[in-house]
């Protein structure tokens, strides 16, 4: 890229127009794929192709593992070639098999994200078309409206009362102005108004701006390789990194102690030494990072099919664990088709004059095209051939209202129409009936009676003023002394089965809340239609007087916010937070962007503005609350499948080593070898790798759960203690009973290990019994196959180079009885240890 370009604010648009090889009429889709080639495409992310093989190695960058090969590598020299090379290979397989997981997991999502561009309008080969952003390159002309995103940093063109949040970059809280034109080169970030940058969104009016950097060139861009920034830990996440801690804290204490003991009592150092690293990888669950992200991203494809698409995979534990959900009025409780039930003067009577003002307003606007002006052309159309068009000033989210100014034959007209306060604050006088026009001051409680009329009635209501005017061009300045004509009665039907829904939601567990920007009586009305409970309504008047701490109480109680302004969601969404809730928030328009982040979810809507659906953490493919629903239900059962490896890894496997750690301080060979011990930590993992297929008990998913150490904690100590008496039991009946060689004792103790493993799987993948709650197809099926290969293991080829002897008919029997038993306990001490959580 040309230097000069590096302060392009201080170039002409011509200069800059030349020197990224375009025009004002934009590239030459030719043009356009030969500046992708030379730039790169438009995006902060690394190229994944090198990806795959940094994936693989990561399958082997845990201290253990890396160790584990340097020893066998080691012992290849000094001792046995070919225990070492078993130990490498299962080592190897262990590592693919997470590879493969992974990789698949990050491949499906790839796929979902695709599904969710967000896209940029641009000039190509003369024509308007929208393109993804990750496509745009320098020299791109783009078009801009209120909620589109920045897709680069650009060079104003032409602007229409242009205003943009640059709050992301700058940290300045309210929008700032654009407008073309040049700079000095030494102005600062926040002060070069005629550029827009990378990452930021138009929030009103309209703009033409030329791409000058895409990617990591940005301001953006450079904010993001310094900072190399990441999303918040999601609460699940935090917990998985607590446990992961407190296992290496375990692990680590168990094995020095167990290496110490070995050379004491005078074994071979370097067998002792594998011994310990051998139990080390079988404490630790090193396919945990695998098994979560399969689990995710199967969960992310489930939902994809129940048109909710996910953005962030940890999300989903948060919108599992999600107890509360704020939504807005519109599309979501409501059919979101606006409709007009009537144009009525200050007196209340239908009045054919104020819809043609409205009318005249809403047919000329070219900015954010918005479902109330589509209602308003639909409703009655007019012939306004007598009126020109000559300026616009757009609605925006602080005014609240649009403005347009008209020539008719000699006399110029602003007509404005908007949100009945913000229309009110700019009128001096009102229009009787007679047509005259008399002061508003006395006529104010009448306006504001009538207008709460309608709002009982469950109308939007909006307003309408004109005034005269005497130039060919005006501004926001100029919405001063207008005459307000009358009201615009707007109604939105709510959805069919919308009361079925939310009782649903309910019973999930979820407590819904509206927050609107609508009146407190449309807000009332319309949730008395829908059946909720009776409204406890907070607005944003009195929102305004309340402290945090006061806030924090009431809205626990609250589940209507009206007539609260943009700023004011945010609020909301970080007291109920605070309050101990996981927060779901779907928000879809261009004041959303910063209520999305807040909260614990940020749901959009594919049909959203470019920066609600980029604030996002899941997107609905349609605005409607079954849709949620199913993804709410998808997000538990994902939770609660995650959990069940958890569960595995710290009750069975941890039971197993501790005992092997144990018994190994009294017996005068080691209990297994090293590559028996990882043999059995790589069978015992086949299974749990299908655990992301297992059915989900309903109460699993009848009511948010949330990451619990404690609870964890609690379990791996109950049944890691269980596991290991019955594996005393088998070190008893393999010694005392049995009189097993030392081949036969790593036998019988490797069968009863992996078995018993697999089994318990069955166990306590449920709350309920083991006969009542059936398994996974695939579970079961991978379950019974790793038996099976246990059974038969020893009577193959194999057995004499893993350490292995085939055992008589009355060592399986005993085997097969404490497994059995185990089982039996496991299920008994299983229903106490519930019975004794929820009391």
């Amino acid at each position: 890229m040309n230097s000069q370009l590096s302060t392009f604010w201080n170039l002409p648009a011509d200069r800059v127009l030349t020197q990224v090889k375009s025009t004002p009429a934009g590239l030459s889709s030719q043009d356009a794929q030969q500046h992708l080639s030379e730039y790169g495409a438009n995006s902060l992310k690394q190229k994944q192709q090198s990806n795959s093989l940094t994936l693989l190695l990561n399958q082997f960058k845990s201290p253990i593992i890396l160790i584990l090969i340097f020893a066998a590598v080691l012992s290849i020299f000094l001792k046995d070639a070919a225990d070492a090379i078993i130990i490498l290979a299962i080592v190897l397989i262990s590592g693919f098999l997470g590879f493969w997981q992974e990789r698949g997991a990050r491949n499906a999502v790839e796929k979902l994200l695709a599904l969710v561009q967000v896209k940029a309008t641009v000039l190509r080969d003369g024509k308007s078309q929208e393109i993804p952003n990750e496509q745009v390159v320098p020299g791109d002309i783009v078009l801009l409206n209120a909620g589109d995103s920045i897709p680069g940093d650009c060079l104003i063109l032409e602007s229409k009362d242009l205003s943009v949040n640059e709050a992301a970059l700058t940290g300045e809280t309210y929008p700032a102005d654009k407008l073309s034109g040049v700079l000095p080169a030494e102005t600062d970030l926040g002060k070069r108004t005629n550029i827009l940058y990378m990452g930021t969104n138009v929030i009103s009016g309209t703009g033409k701006a030329v791409v000058v950097h895409t990617g990591k060139e940005t301001e953006f861009g450079k904010v993001s390789e310094r900072l190399k920034l990441r999303p918040p830990e999601t609460e699940f996440e935090a917990g998985l990194t607590k446990f992961g801690y407190f296992l290496m804290e375990v692990t680590l204490i168990l094995v020095v102690l167990i290496f110490a003991a070995n050379v004491y009592l005078k074994r071979p150092v370097l067998e002792s030494f594998l011994f310990s690293l051998a139990l080390a990888v079988g404490l630790t669950p090193q396919l945990l990072p695998a098994i979560v992200s399969l689990n995710l991203s199967r969960g992310a494809k489930q939902m994809a099919k129940k048109q909710v698409i996910v953005k962030r995979l940890a999300a989903i534990e948060n919108f599992g664990s999600m107890n509360v959900f704020c939504t807005d009025k519109t599309g979501t409780l409501t059919e979101g088709e606006v409709k007009i039930h009537s144009a009525v003067d200050v007196d209340g009577k239908e009045s054919d004059r104020v819809l043609l003002y409205a009318y005249l307003n809403a047919a000329s606007e070219s900015g954010y095209v918005n479902p109330i002006d589509q209602a308003i052309r639909q409703h009655k159309t007019f012939d306004i051939s007598a009126y020109q068009k000559l300026d616009e000033v757009p609605y925006d989210f602080n005014r609240k209202r649009l403005s347009i100014l008209f020539k008719q034959e000699n006399t110029h007209l602003i007509v404005t129409k908007g949100a009945l306060k913000n229309i009110l604050d700019v009128c001096s006088t009102v229009e009787t009936v007679e047509g005259k026009t008399i002061d508003i001051a006395p006529q104010q409680d009448k306006i504001q009676q009538r207008a709460e009329e309608l709002g009982s009635k469950g109308f939007r209501v909006l307003g309408v003023a004109y005034r005269n005017c005497d130039r060919d061009s005006f501004s926001k300045d100029d919405e001063t002394n207008m005459t307000f004509m009358g009201y615009l009665a707007l109604f939105d039907p709510p959805k069919a089965g919308i009361a079925d829904t939310l009782q649903e939601l309910i019973a999930l567990g979820i407590t819904p809340k509206m927050i609107t920007g609508d009146s407190r009586a449309v807000a009332i009305s319309i949730i008395q239609q829908i059946g909720l409970p009776k409204p406890k309504v907070l607005t944003g008047a009195e929102l305004q007087k309340l402290s945090d701490e006061a806030l924090l109480h009431r809205v626990g109680e609250t589940n209507v916010f009206a007539e609260v302004e943009p700023n004011q969601k945010e609020r909301i969404i970080i007291a109920l937070k605070k309050a101990g809730n996981v927060v779901g928030y779907l928000g879809d328009g261009i004041n959303d962007a910063s209520a999305l982040h807040a909260a614990d979810v940020g749901i959009s809507v594919e049909s959203a503005v470019d920066v609600a659906k980029e604030a996002a953490d899941i997107v609905l493919m349609e605005k409607d609350l079954n849709v949620l629903v199913e993804g709410v239900k998808e997000g538990r059962v994902t939770f609660a499948n995650t959990l069940k490896y958890v569960f595995m890894a710290t009750s069975a496997n941890f039971g197993n080593m501790f005992s092997m750690a144990g018994i190994s301080l009294f017996l005068p060979f080691l209990p297994l070898l090293p590559s028996q011990i990882l043999l059995t930590n790589l069978l015992t993992d086949f299974p749990e790798m299908t655990i992301a297929t297992d059915r989900v008990d309903k109460e699993l998913v009848n009511k948010p759960r949330r990451m619990d150490i404690k609870f964890i904690r609690k379990f791996m100590l109950v049944f890691g203690l269980l596991s290991s008496v019955f594996d005393y039991l088998t070190f008893g009946a393999l010694i005392f009973l049995l009189h097993a060689n030392e081949a036969q004792f790593r036998t019988g103790w490797f069968m009863e290990s992996v078995i018993s493993a697999s089994m318990i799987v069955l166990v306590i993948r449920t709350r309920q019994s083991i006969l009542a709650s059936k398994p996974g197809k695939y579970l079961l099926m991978a379950t019974i196959a790793i038996v099976m290969i246990t059974l038969f293991l020893p009577y193959t080829p194999l057995a004499s180079l893993l350490g292995f002897q085939s055992l008589p008919l009355e060592f399986l029997l005993v085997l097969a009885a404490i497994v059995g038993l185990y089982i039996l306990c496991a299920e008994t001490v299983k229903r106490v240890f519930y019975q004794h959580i929820h009391s």
